[in-house]
């Protein structure tokens, strides 16, 4: 007698839902909206920090408030526009010309834990956002004391 090669039948194979899709952290915010505010809030510390401010040499920050918005937006899941625009961000590259000393971190932390007061995310998205603010601003120390 020849083994059953016949398919299946329909109801003997599992069915499942398939996984949703993974939320990136800029869909739970709920988009730019949130990026804009977070980083107008945080350029507006900035601006009224004597340690921050003298290491943009613009008169205005709005260089630098695009800069960083667009790369926020990019590094937690939006639109690529950053890389688009200026290649790949290279963070230490493009930071090593400023003095980033301790006291700077300090002080760049400070005005983005300001910026996330203002903002109020939900505490899990502040806790992951200021993770990774943590990480990359102690990345960036390129001078001793």
């Amino acid at each position: 007698m020849e083994p059953d090669r016949s398919l299946p039948q329909a109801a003997s194979v599992p069915r499942t839902a398939p996984d949703p899709p993974t939320q990136t952290l800029f869909d739970r915010v709920g988009g730019e909206a949130f990026f804009v505010r977070l980083v107008d809030a945080f350029y507006q510390r900035v601006e009224a920090s004597e340690i921050l401010r003298p290491l943009y040499p613009d008169p205005e920050l709005s260089g630098a408030n695009e800069r960083l918005r667009l790369f926020l937006i990019q590094y937690w899941g939006g639109p690529t526009t950053y890389s688009d625009t200026r290649g790949h961000p290279r963070l230490r590259m493009r930071h090593a010309p400023f003095p980033v000393y301790s006291t700077t971190i300090a002080a760049w932390l400070d005005a983005m834990s300001g910026a996330l007061d203002e903002v109020d995310p939900e505490p899990d998205i502040r806790e992951e956002l200021w993770a990774y603010f943590e990480r990359a601003a102690t990345f960036m120390r390129n001078m001793d004391g």
